[in-house]
């Protein structure tokens, strides 16, 4: 049986398989990039689709999505290996062409009865992912997991559990908008796939960096009051942010800001200080806003070649870190932490990535800092509601979890959905001690 008292449903899987390339592909280990491996990625990400029944379509849709992930995995031919860990705590892909792991089933729940909005948490995600035995590690694991349920009603949920240090979430979009294509029809992916990896590489006769970053979201910080939140008694709570609340937030930002700060700004500075404010730490002590930015779509000075391949699917982001005292954060207006933020932002292009690059080969490849931090992702405008695999467009599609697995008591997502009203907008899954969450509440009324 799965879900909440209010969510019961059985679901009967069949056999695990794994699914090879569908064609011949090359047999090499190749090594991930020096932002790959990094500690705070050694992770499985889970990502959820759920469609509607398609008056048009009365076929089967796990043969047709397992045969067309097997087309994709000769393009993407080392999705289908196994990690391996070298030297140094190098990681490296060994392109064994074993498969993904893929797991049809089916539930006797109709798609409607998940609630008219759908976003994560999902409480029943155990039983539309079901955790293979052995497939949860790092090393010598399938890199990818895919579980197809056919519904009562005739519509289907595609979930899937990805290798963070493989590929990121733009990575992962792409994948499976190929997956999309292939299953349409389509003799190839639109987008060819770029390995590269070369490209955030820690070089030994790199030349010395002409800017000097500090890196502080790396700071070596020990928890001596246990800032860092078990998952233990807390209360998940999403909040929806549609254009007449962000409009309401961004009026408390003085003009300059107002017409500058994005939805990620506004939201990242705005929920930064509530929360603060909500877990009442000492006046001195230092906040950590970590907020996960990508150079992505960014051109190089020639103004025509991105700094980042089309086509790459490796992790290309950075987590710089805004930091406050907690007492300057709850004093001041949040104008104060939305220009934090912005200004945290601004560093990242490919140099800070390097830079990190080059720092993780030095010391170890460190997770970030998480004493008295806070992880903000934007993962609106990936594209994961844009996939149509045949059946349409997904009635949701993005993240299954409302954070980051063992980090999920300090990060957050901006994703992109519909309300019940049938309003766009943004929601942002929170997690806290049930009476911080209480006052964390009340203070985003004050601000609303």
């Amino acid at each position: 049986m799965a879900g909440s008292p209010a969510l019961k449903f059985t679901v009967r899987r069949q056999p695990v398989v794994l699914v090879a390339p569908a064609g011949p592909t090359p047999r090499e280990l190749t090594r991930l990039s020096d932002i790959d491996d990094q500690d705070a990625l050694r992770f499985q990400l889970p990502i959820i689709h759920f469609f509607r029944r398609h008056d048009g379509r009365n076929d089967d849709p796990a043969p047709v999505l397992r045969d067309a992930i097997a087309a994709a995995l000769v393009h993407y031919y080392p999705l289908a290996g196994r990690l391996r860990q070298l030297e140094g705590r190098k990681l490296a892909v060994d392109c064994t062409s074993e498969g993904v792991l893929f797991v049809e089933a089916d539930a006797d729940i109709r798609l409607d009865q998940f609630g008219a909005a759908l976003q994560p948490p999902f409480a029943c995600l155990d039983e539309l992912l079901f955790d293979v035995p052995g497939s949860s590690g790092l090393l010598d694991t399938p890199i990818i997991h895919f579980q197809v349920t056919r519904l009562a009603c005739g519509g289907f949920i595609m979930a899937s559990k990805i290798q963070h240090t493989v590929l990121d979430g733009p990575g992962m979009v792409q994948f499976l908008a190929a997956v999309a294509e292939l299953a349409r029809g389509a003799v190839a992916p639109t987008v060819r796939p770029v390995w590269a990896r070369e490209l955030l590489m820690a070089m030994h006769d790199d030349p010395a960096p002409p800017t000097v970053f500090t890196h502080r979201e790396y700071d070596d910080v020990p928890d001596a009051s246990g800032t860092i939140m078990p998952l233990e008694s807390m209360v998940r709570r999403p909040f929806f942010f549609g254009p007449g609340e962000l409009s309401t937030i961004r009026s408390h930002l003085p003009p300059a800001v107002r017409r500058s700060a994005t939805a990620f700004d506004l939201l990242t500075g705005c929920l930064w200080r509530c929360r603060t404010v909500a877990l009442a730490p000492v006046a001195h002590e230092e906040m950590r806003m970590i907020c996960l930015v990508s150079p992505r779509g960014r051109k190089q000075q020639d103004g025509g070649t991105p700094v980042v391949p089309v086509g790459y699917y490796g992790n290309a982001f950075a987590c710089p870190v805004a930091i406050s005292t907690a007492g300057d954060l709850c004093a001041n207006p949040v104008s104060y932490a939305v220009e934090l933020v912005m200004k945290t932002k601004r560093e990242v292009d490919m140099e800070y990535l390097r830079s990190v690059a080059r720092l993780m080969v030095r010391r170890g490849r460190p997770h970030f800092t998480m004493v008295h931090a806070y992880v903000m992702a934007d993962v609106s405008k990936f594209g994961f509601r844009d996939h149509d695999f045949g059946w349409g467009t997904p009635v949701y599609g993005g993240m299954a979890e409302g954070g980051i697995g063992h980090m999920t008591g300090d990060t957050s997502f901006l994703i992109a959905v519909k309300n019940s009203k049938g309003e766009d907008g943004l929601v942002v899954p929170v997690c806290l001690p049930s009476p911080v969450m209480d006052k964390f509440v009340e203070e985003m009324r004050r601000l609303m």
